[in-house]
């Protein structure tokens, strides 16, 4: 799966999470709300956060599946 497939990924699981638990405290929305923004900046900078954080994971897990074979 491509990153940006992942982003979109997590950004429509968050939503749906945090609307879900807004049932039980209205203060989830802020996150659905930090979401949207986040989103709509990304679209317009190209500057997004989780893709940062997605692809820095990616490489440590290839890193560690490269050691381990090499072991």
């Amino acid at each position: 799966m491509s990153i940006e497939r992942k982003v979109r990924a997590l950004a429509g699981s968050l939503v749906i999470i945090s609307l879900l638990l807004s049932l039980v405290s209205k203060w989830w929305l802020l996150l659905t709300a930090f979401v949207g923004l986040n989103l709509f900046q990304s679209a317009f900078s190209g500057f997004c956060p989780a893709e940062m954080v997605l692809k820095k994971l990616e490489e440590k897990k290839a890193t560690t599946s490269h050691k381990e074979a090499h072991s």
